[in-house]
């Protein structure tokens, strides 16, 4: 893994000076105040920070191991699970077999949560979690590279510019998945750059073919990694999306005005309101392994697609959106929960009358998904 310095995950004899480094940065005490201490840090930061930095200092004097890290991190996983859903399913799980790598492609809603979920999901399940892809652009900060590294996740380098350095970028990336693989490491990979803010869950054909990067003179086409490679497609579905208004605003900019200039510690905020913001229910699903004679990076990409929309669930939420964007012929959804319906109520309330189509479309895409791969 010498070869990967620069974008693999740390080691446990990294971990204290990590955490030694963390518990030090005012801008990861900041951090730690909004989440632990949100209310408090709002009326009175310096109060905030203060506590959240000796609540932090505590937590952290016991951690010595990457798995005494992921522990720690699995009981706050929990605790932000019960205090901002009202329930948490998964299904898949008997197809995984313990021991075994696995490469989850996966839908990419949440900056933190759907990697987060999935790995407390297996982690509860008994599996060794998933070493975690995440983009350069969310190690801006030092204190988020640290954090982020210390819980399993690698740099997607996304910055670098220059047809050669790209190229680099990509293999280096390829290289490494494959060597964690063959390491006997499971991988979490999102099925395309970024969040799907506009809610069409499609896998990008460029994904598999950097992936199929690695493999070059092993296979006659992209098409073939699933031969070598236990691709799981695995698909979550938020009842409420706690980021949905502030999507819609960056939907109708993006429309407007041709692009969109995200503002600084603009991802932090959604980190946060992804966390901490209530979800209502939420369902976890792995797909089974993809198979099949598929021709090309286009044909697979496709499969993952099919398989990830088999396992999203239609809730409320996404069929009121869909009967107000006009669809017809809806599906039966999950019975409906008054005090869910009046959270989304306040979602579109919250939204300019401008942005609400946007808004909507998130939620009823999924139900457009549904009905193209039926």
């Amino acid at each position: 893994m010498d070869d990967f310095d620069a974008i693999r995950p740390y080691r446990d004899d990294e971990v204290p000076a990590t955490v030694a480094r963390l518990v030090e940065d005012p801008d990861f005490c900041h951090a730690a105040a909004l989440f632990f201490l949100p209310r408090l840090t709002a009326g009175f930061p310096a109060l905030g920070h203060v506590l959240a930095g000796r609540h932090v200092r505590r937590k952290a004097a016991n951690l010595n191991t990457v798995r005494d890290v992921q522990t720690l991190m699995s009981r706050y996983m929990n605790a932000v699970i019960e205090k901002t859903t009202f329930d948490f399913t998964v299904d898949g799980l008997e197809s995984l077999v313990p021991g075994r790598p696995y490469l989850f492609v996966s839908t990419h809603r949440d900056i933190m949560m759907d990697s987060g979920l999935m790995n407390f999901a297996i982690h509860r399940a008994g599996h060794e979690t998933s070493r975690i892809a995440v983009g350069d652009n969310l190690f801006g900060e030092p204190y988020a590279a640290d954090l982020m590294r210390l819980n399993k996740s690698f740099v997607v380098e996304r910055s670098v510019t220059g047809t050669k350095a790209v190229y680099q970028a990509l293999r280096r990336t390829s290289s490494f998945v494959r060597a964690s693989l063959e390491e006997g490491v499971s991988v979490w990979i999102a099925q395309r750059e970024g969040r799907s803010k506009d809610g069409l869950d499609r896998t990008a054909p460029a994904l598999i073919k950097m992936l199929a990067l690695a493999h070059d003179g092993e296979m006659a086409n992209p098409g073939d990694l699933c031969e070598r490679v236990r691709i799981v497609p695995v698909a979550i579905t938020y009842e409420i999306d706690p980021c949905a208004p502030r999507k819609a605003r960056e939907l109708y900019i993006t429309d407007r005005e041709g692009c969109y200039d995200k503002p600084e510690g603009e991802d932090l905020a959604s980190i946060v309101d992804g966390m901490l913001g209530f979800k209502g229910r939420v369902h976890l699903h792995f797909g089974a392994r993809v198979r099949g004679d598929l021709a090309d990076a286009e044909a697979l990409a496709f499969e993952i697609d099919r398989c990830i929309v088999e396992g999203l669930k239609v809730f409320p939420t996404h069929l009121e959106a869909a009967r107000r964007s006009g669809l017809e012929e809806l599906p039966a959804g999950e019975p409906e929960d008054a005090r869910i319906s009046a959270v989304f109520a306040e979602q579109v309330e919250s939204c300019p009358p401008e942005h609400r189509s946007f808004l909507f479309d998130q939620y009823a895409n999924l139900v457009r998904n549904k009905q193209k791969y039926a």
